[in-house]
């Protein structure tokens, strides 16, 4: 018997070596009164970016169970729980998957269990307090705006600016120390979207990831986004701060050739709008109200409508009172001086001044007054 031991124990320690697990459970605990029989569904996000349903379960005192068996390379998938609002991620890997959640609060729910999981609770954990001073200074903004207090929204918009940078700086930081987090692709893939860093950094970024994270549909996209962020980044070289603002043409609303040489000021602001843009026409007022404070001190305003039709499009105008020059080629964002500008989203501006020059880039609400008061008063 004794010629056994070895053997057996060799045995057991290649079997704790090798016990990968051969599926998953994701095991919910709701807190708030939940019915039986109320359905869960699990869903991914297709190819063209809509809901498509893969798993479904049901709540039993106010527990929930999913099992199956994930591919090696893991995907983010989210739970919606009948009518509850919102709804809870997870990322499905094989293994033991808890999720905590109050059935009001879906999307603040924990989740734990295996390593992607624990690395996507991590994220959650370090984002939660920025997004809550967000959160309170945006509340303390629109306080501030209705009581048309500047020097509070002055200071209130540094804050942001702040928070936004902070914002930026903790996802990078994330993605750097967390190369085999699926969470890392997710943010590496949100910025090279929006744009927030060079495509040389997002290159550097991108390299770090682990091969199984690269594997994963998110990461094996990231490489084509790469390619687009740096054709984007050479046509932003012609609109950057500093250089001499392209010029162009475009008919008005009575139809006349309009073109930026035409109406540049001491300060000229180029605004890249629409219609049917929400945060554009509630960007208006303000804009009118510096108009009107600066315009006989050298402030010009040239909108660029990105509308579709023609008579949204002066109909706004007139609506918002924007009684300064209009251009519109009404063909939103295949408009030629959009693209000229690279414009991919709207609200969008530039600040130049009197020899054309772009001195400035996206400026809204108090931060527009007090650029142009620096510049003019």
């Amino acid at each position: 018997m004794k010629k056994l031991v070895l053997p057996v124990i060799l045995g057991l320690i290649l079997v704790g070596c090798n016990s990968e697990p051969d599926g998953y459970t994701i095991t919910g605990n709701l807190r708030g009164d939940v019915a039986d029989s109320t359905q869960v569904i699990m869903t991914k996000i297709n190819e063209q970016r809509q809901r498509e349903d893969i798993d479904t379960t049901f709540v039993v005192n106010g527990k929930f169970v999913f099992k199956g068996i994930a591919d090696t390379i893991p995907v983010m998938r989210y739970l919606f729980i009948g009518q509850l609002p919102g709804y809870s991620a997870v990322i499905l890997e094989n293994g033991e998957i808890s999720i905590e959640a109050q059935k009001d609060s879906l999307n603040l729910g924990k989740v734990s269990g295996t390593p992607q999981n624990e690395s996507f609770q991590e994220y959650i954990n370090k984002s939660a307090y920025i997004q809550e001073k967000g959160r309170s200074a945006q509340m303390d903004m629109q306080k501030a705006q209705a009581s048309n207090d500047i020097a509070t929204m002055t200071s209130l918009q540094d804050e942001l600016n702040e928070l936004q940078e902070e914002y930026k700086n903790s996802n990078l930081e994330f993605i750097k120390s967390n190369p085999n987090s699926l969470v890392s692709a997710l943010l590496l893939d949100a910025v090279t979207s929006a744009g927030v860093v060079t495509p040389d950094e997002v290159t550097s970024m991108y390299e770090s990831l682990s091969s199984r994270i690269k594997a994963t549909e998110v990461g094996s996209g990231l490489l084509k986004k790469i390619e687009i962020a740096k054709e984007q980044a050479e046509k932003n070289k012609a609109t950057e701060v500093g250089a001499t603002a392209p010029e162009f043409s475009g008919p008005t609303t009575t139809g006349e050739e309009l073109a930026l040489k035409d109406v540049l000021g001491k300060v000229t602001l180029i605004d890249f709008w629409a219609a049917w843009c929400k945060p554009c026409r509630a960007e208006n007022p303000n804009i009118v109200s510096v108009y009107k404070k600066y315009h006989t001190k050298g402030l010009n305003v040239l909108g660029v409508s990105l509308d579709r039709n023609a008579d949204d499009w002066k109909k706004a105008i007139k609506d918002d009172g924007l009684t300064w020059n209009h251009i519109s080629n009404v063909k939103y964002f295949n408009d030629p001086i959009a693209e000229l500008y690279n414009i991919r989203a709207i609200p969008a501006a530039f600040l130049l001044d009197e020899n054309g020059i772009i001195i400035a880039k996206n400026l809204r609400g108090p931060a527009l007054e007090q650029k142009i008061a620096e510049l003019l008063d």
